[in-house]
């Protein structure tokens, strides 16, 4: 099976992304695929800071409960407040509205990032 994997993105090998340009975060393709339909996202909230690495929300589909890590630190600048009511954007739409937050951080943070490649490489 082949899946999405947007070359303007960045990975992390726990299949969250992140968009350098926006700070916007979300799961993988091969993630939700994985996961099966989502059913609950928990989130944090705007003004949270985030440590690159740690846990900051939970996607909960009808096989599994799953952490969900931060890419990169940084402040929580928006939430995606429609997955409350419409979990399932995290299935049909992960590079666009199943995106999760986004983050105001530094750039620097990125180098512990995988590029588009890398992360193919790594679901092949």
């Amino acid at each position: 099976m082949s899946f999405d994997v947007p070359d303007d993105l960045q990975y992390l090998e726990s299949h969250e992304w992140i968009d350098p340009e926006t700070g916007r975060v979300g799961i993988s393709d091969f993630a939700q695929d994985e996961l099966g339909d989502v059913v609950f996202v928990e989130l944090p909230g705007v003004g949270d800071d985030l440590e690159a690495g740690g846990e900051f929300g939970v996607v909960e589909s009808i096989k599994a409960v799953s952490d969900i890590y931060a890419p990169v630190s940084g402040e929580v600048t928006a939430v995606n407040e429609d997955l409350a009511d419409q979990p399932e954007l995290v299935n049909e739409d992960p590079f666009g509205d199943g995106w999760l937050v986004e983050l105001d951080f530094d750039d620097a943070d990125l180098e512990d990032t995988l590029d588009a490649d890398e992360y193919h490489d790594q679901i092949a």
